[in-house]
């Protein structure tokens, strides 16, 4: 990579003019007390007000209760929505999310049917090497039973030191008693990337999140496709992640020298100067000749808009969905006393054609709406114009699919009478997937087991109005049908599910089947919409075809 993030100029030491140096010594020494004088004085007030407040507040404070206080009061004063500082656990919880990875078994669990249930083995992990399943309770950690535990108690008491073990006694289905298991902990990497090739032509890969590692994930998974037809990239719902590794994804698809991305920080120690830093291509592109559709929405944020803002700078992919979230921001983990750590905004991001991907807020991390028609636009060397303003703007706007109000009055139902809605739909695709796992029939749900399913929720107390107002039943089918092929790690038939009401998908599946290259992609995309990217019914039809 042709930059790195100079995060060790911030510790740098600010280093002041000899006497003699300056042409005006008496007028700069004397600015230079005024300022430390009135520094001092500040200093003092602060001081007073915190023992005022600690000796004389009709509540007991203790001193560090009270720099609590004042350290979040300093970061809510620079209104930075994205400043915090982490204490060693909440750091160690940030990059735990963040990076994937952990010391553990290898295992994700939930609070299913009262018990603390395996419902994902990861591939390749101590958990898998021993045989434990999806569907597995656990009943033991360490002779310890986990009734009442939850699954944070679980995780924390099976995590541990690479290297060392823990025993686990877990119940099966179809298995009358225990079985006891002691698995050897180690480092587990909980892959970001989900790919499968969909429509028998179609790569079809899903990035949640930009953790250690995608970009090498994402790089096997293009070389997989390498005969597809085209390739889809879904970002939707991706928080971000590392910069770093949004540079190396990005640097897969182009060409050596193009431009991915810059900053503009502050300059360290020259008052309100900018420093300005780019990073460009180096590794030749891979699929140079298949068609690439990326997918974004509101929920787009920070590394993932670095991808999709240099690939659609470079008209190497078609940007369909939604406007992205627009967290164009550096931020920069700098080391503070008693192992915290500080999370601060230093700089913005800029897309090849100096496109700012930061959408201005407000403290609360509201936006500051914008007019639209007062932006600025931006020309790609195919000369289409791509709009400016913060964030991501969609090639091709296509709304995702929204609850028609019948829908969301069954959740309101399902609250009212107290019957937890979305845990008894993931119950269901863990015996789903429980049957498909013993017989080998495959994880696809049945009306009839179905019908079972929303018979039980009535007779929990779920209305029968709900479920039976228009369309309700079959919203719920649709749920349960994914959940199952999800939980079953049936990727393709998930997707499959999910096009009958995901129009974003749809759109880029049917432009891809139609389209030969990038460029006819593009064109392909302008007669979809009219013009107008207007939004293709739910069963995928093109409107005005």
């Amino acid at each position: 990579m042709a930059g790195k993030i100079a995060t060790a100029a911030l510790l740098g030491i600010l280093i002041l003019p000899q006497a003699g140096v300056s042409q005006q010594p008496d007028r700069m020494s004397t600015r230079a007390r005024n300022q430390a004088g009135a520094a001092g004085n500040e200093a003092q007030v602060f001081q007073q007000t915190f023992e005022t407040i600690r000796d004389y507040y009709i509540q007991s404070l203790g001193d560090s209760a009270l720099w609590e206080k004042a350290i979040q009061g300093l970061i809510d004063g620079i209104e930075d929505p994205y400043a915090t500082v982490f204490t060693p656990d909440e750091l160690a919880e940030f990059r735990e999310e963040t990076t994937g990875d952990y010391a553990g078994i290898g295992v994700q669990i939930s609070q299913l049917e009262e018990s603390i249930t395996i419902t994902i083995v990861f591939k390749g992990t101590p958990a898998e090497d021993v045989g434990l399943l999806v569907g597995d309770r656990i009943v033991e950690v360490e002779g310890e039973t986990t009734e009442g535990w939850t699954t944070t108690d679980t995780s924390d008491r099976i995590r541990g030191k690479p290297g060392t073990t823990v025993d686990v006694k877990i119940r099966r289905e179809g298995v009358t008693t225990p079985l006891a298991f002691t698995i050897s902990r180690s480092n587990v990497h909980v892959q970001a990337v989900h790919a499968d090739v969909v429509h028998d032509s179609i790569g079809y890969i899903l990035l949640d999140r930009v953790a250690r590692g995608s970009a090498d994930e994402i790089a096997a998974a293009f070389q997989e496709m390498s005969g597809t037809k085209g390739v889809i990239l879904d970002l939707r719902r991706n928080l971000g992640g590392y910069l770093d590794e949004s540079l190396w994804i990005s640097d897969l698809l182009l060409a050596p020298g193009q431009r991915l991305a810059s900053t503009r920080s502050r300059a360290i120690g020259r008052g309100g100067d900018r420093a300005e830093e780019s990073w460009d291509d180096r590794r030749p592109a891979v699929l140079p000749n298949t068609p690439v559709v990326v997918l974004v929405d509101e929920n787009t944020a920070s590394a993932a808009e670095i991808v999709a803002g240099a690939w659609q700078d470079h008209d190497r992919a078609l940007i369909i969905g939604s406007r992205t979230f627009g967290k164009g921001v550096v931020q920069t983990l700098l080391p503070l006393p008693a192992g915290r750590v500080i999370r601060l905004t230093t700089g913005e991001w800029y897309t090849p054609l100096g496109r700012s991907l930061h959408r201005p807020r407000d403290k609360q991390g509201h936006v500051v709406e914008q007019d639209i028609d007062t932006l600025p636009t931006v020309s790609t060397a195919l000369g289409r114009e791509i709009q400016a303003g913060g964030g991501v703007f969609p090639d091709l706007p296509i709304a995702d699919d929204t609850l028609t109000l019948a829908e969301r009055e069954l959740f309101t139902a399902a609250a009212q009478a107290e019957v937890p809605l979305n845990l008894r739909v993931a119950e269901f695709a863990l015996r789903i997937a429980r049957r498909s796992q013993s017989d080998g029939s495959g994880p696809e749900v049945s009306r009839a087991e179905f019908d079972e399913f929303a018979a039980a929720l009535i007779a929990e107390g779920l209305p029968t109005a709900a479920l039976d107002a228009t369309g309700v039943r079959d919203y719920l089918y649709w749920r349960t049908r994914i959940a199952a092929a999800e939980r079953a790690d049936a990727l393709g038939l998930a997707m499959a599910y999910r096009m009958e009401r995901d129009p974003v998908l749809t759109a880029a599946i049917e432009l891809l089947e139609k389209a030969s290259s990038q460029r006819e992609l593009f064109s392909d995309a302008m007669v979809w919409s009219g013009g107008t990217g207007s939004t293709p019914s739910r069963t995928g039809a093109r409107p005005g075809r």
